[in-house]
């Protein structure tokens, strides 16, 4: 194996196999503390893993192709997760899809977005991005989560914050078409308006990878991801435990999903940034938010068929104020084609308002 190939596979080829020995001794077990905690070790090393692999073939497929594959990977672990947990968690359901997929959007929008901003004009001055595709992407993801997270909200057909069968399966099948609509203009009609506004010759990756490694970090990254469904299986009697032991909301279990599936693409979002290239990061944040809503929610739509219990996906005041301050900040930091220091610090503050506020609402 030649440098080049070992800088991009090393353990990563070995945590999937591992986190499937663990899966196989695991299943069906009721985990104690101890024992969840390796398993939960074995979980984190088959999501990077995951996300590792999905960034080797999405280099060889260059962007902007390459973030929008970073991000399905991510949320088909996403859906995993919140499907197993639905079907078999022993704590509250109801919302758990809603709070999943909320604080997705809050981490993607305020999280990864500020961290890129942040680095990407410490280092160089000034964050500089397409302000066109990036406007883009912020309108679609503004228009998914109020269509599917908002507006359950204010329908009147069922009693509480949640959608008729019908208003459902339209707001999965829009979604669908939005999410659709995006990709075709960021990957064949305007694809220009994806690409890093300053194109460096070093782009912190090695050669592009022989087709052979393409195809075994594709088969590793299957792996892994149905590795990481199984796990996360196993994995949701103590994940409502620990919430339960720590004395926090039921929404915490979102908030720990959103943030194990996509601590990959903020590390990924960092680095592209370092390298000014924050249009990746941003085409990561918005395309990650974006696959979020536009996949997930149809995906709970089907699952919602044969799960029991109401589907509860309309936001509660206090998180319909958060994602209206992150739209409104979000356009302003957009529309100017580059961003301050200040723009990341604002949205780093908003996450980190949103995440106290999930334990002490």
């Amino acid at each position: 194996m030649s440098a080049s190939t070992s800088g991009r596979l090393g353990w990563t080829v070995l945590a999937p196999p591992l986190a499937t020995v663990v899966l196989a001794i695991s299943w069906g077990s009721h985990p104690g503390p101890v024992a969840a905690s390796l398993i939960g070790v074995a979980l984190v090393g088959a999501v990077l893993a995951a996300v590792h692999h999905a960034e080797v073939v999405a280099h060889r497929v260059g962007e902007p192709f390459g973030s929008l594959l970073l991000a399905v990977a991510v949320t088909v672990i996403e859906v995993g997760l919140i499907v197993t947990l639905m079907a078999s968690g022993s704590g509250e359901t109801a919302t758990l899809a809603r709070d999943t997929v909320f604080a997705a959007v809050m981490i993607t929008l305020n999280g990864i977005v500020g961290l890129a901003l942040l680095v990407g004009a410490m280092r160089h001055h000034l964050a500089v991005f397409n302000a066109e595709g990036t406007g883009s992407a912020l309108a679609t993801v503004i228009s998914l989560a109020g269509l599917t997270l908002v507006v359950p909200t204010f329908t009147v057909s069922e009693p509480g914050p949640v959608f008729t069968g019908q208003q459902l399966a339209f707001a999965a099948v829009a979604s669908l078409a939005l999410y659709g609509a995006f990709v075709f203009t960021q990957t064949v009609r305007h694809r220009e308006f994806f690409l890093p506004v300053r194109d460096l010759d070093g782009d912190g990756h090695a050669d592009l990878p022989t087709n052979r490694e393409s195809w075994t970090s594709l088969g590793l990254l299957v792996l892994a991801l149905v590795t990481v469904v199984g796990l996360a299986k196993v994995e949701s009697y103590p994940i409502e435990d620990a919430v339960n032991a720590l004395g926090f909301p039921h929404a915490t279990v979102g908030v720990v999903i959103a943030l194990l599936v996509l601590l990959p693409e903020s590390i990924a979002a960092v680095r592209a940034a370092r390298l000014d290239r924050v249009q990746i990061s941003l085409n990561l944040a918005y395309g990650s938010a974006m696959a979020s809503i536009g996949l997930t929610i149809p995906a709970i739509a089907v699952a919602s068929i044969w799960l029991d219990g109401p589907l509860e996906l309309g936001l509660a005041p206090l998180q319909l104020a958060l994602l209206f301050l992150s739209a409104v900040v979000g356009v302003l930091t957009v529309v100017p084609g580059r961003a301050k220091p200040l723009n990341g610090a604002v949205h780093l503050v908003l996450l980190a308002a949103f995440l106290f506020l999930t334990v002490a609402p």
